[in-house]
C-alpha cells in the first residue's frame, strides 16, 4: 500500500526530505504543513496544505509524518507532539546513502544522499545525517542530533541528545560529545565534550558552556 507523506516544515530542509521521499517510491502523495500557509501554497514541486497545528485533520491510517526542521530543539518539540497524537513517523534513507543496518536508524530520521552509516552504529529518534557525512562503526547518536554535511565521525564516537556537529567537522575515534553541544564548522575534536559545551577550531577548544 502506498502512503501519504506529510512533511512539517516547508523550507530548504523540507524540500531535501521530500526529494528523498519521492525517490523511495513508497509514497503516492507528498504534502507539507507550514506556519506560512495559506500565503505559502507550494514549496518546490509539492503542495502546502495546512499549518503545523492542523496535524489531526490529516491523520489517517495511510499517512506518515516527517519533521523537517533543522533546529534540534524545535524538531524535538514537534516530534514529541506528533508522538503524543500517535502519529506514524517516517524514516527517510536516501537511495544514494549507505546504511549498514537500517533497523538501527531511529524513527523520524533523515539520512541524506552520499551519507554513510557503518556497521553497528545506532542512530536515535529524529536525527539528521546530512549530505555526504559519515558515521563509522559502533557510533551511538542520541535523539534529535544533527550531523551537518561533510562531517566525519570515526569509530565508536558517542553524541548526546540534541547536539549539533557543524559542517565539515571531524571527531576522532572513541570520543564522547555530551547533550546539547555545538561543534563549530570545520572543527577537529580530539577530546570529550561535557554537556552544553560550544567548541570550535582545529583542534577544537571550548569557548562557551551554554
Amino acid at each position: 500500500m502506498t502512503k501519504h507523506l506529510i512533511i512539517l516544515g516547508a523550507g530548504g530542509h523540507g524540500k531535501v526530505a521530500a526529494d528523498c521521499a519521492a525517490l523511495l517510491g513508497r509514497y503516492s502523495r507528498i504534502s507539507f504543513l507550514d506556519a506560512l500557509y495559506p500565503q505559502l501554497q507550494q514549496t518546490g514541486r509539492w503542495p502546502v496544505i495546512g499549518k503545523g497545528e492542523d496535524v489531526s485533520q490529516f491523520k489517517q491510517a495511510d499517512t506518515e509524518f516527517f519533521v523537517a526542521i533543522g533546529s534540534n530543539q524545535i524538531r524535538q518539540k514537534v516530534t514529541r507532539q506528533l508522538l503524543t497524537q500517535d502519529c506514524q513517523l517516517a524514516t527517510l534513507i536516501h537511495p544514494m546513502a549507505y546504511v549498514s543496518q537500517p533497523e538501527l536508524i531511529g524513527a523520524g530520521t533523515l539520512v541524506c544522499a552520499n551519507a554513510v552509516v557503518n556497521i553497528d552504529s545506532k542512530i536515535g529518534l529524529a536525527n539528521i545525517i546530512n549530505t555526504g557525512s559519515s558515521v563509522d562503526h559502533d557510533c551511538v547518536l542520541g535523539d534529535f542530533v544533527h550531523i551537518a554535511p561533510g562531517v566525519r565521525l570515526a569509530g565508536a564516537v558517542c553524541i548526546g541528545e540534541s547536539s549539533f556537529i557543524g559542517i565539515g567537522s571531524v571527531i576522532i575515534p572513541g570520543k564522547i560529545v555530551g547533550s546539547s553541544c555545538i561543534l563549530g564548522a570545520g572543527s577537529t575534536l580530539l577530546t570529550d565534550l561535557a554537556d552544553y559545551a560550544v567548541a570550535v577550531g582545529s583542534p577544537a577548544k571550548v569557548i562557551k558552556q551554554q
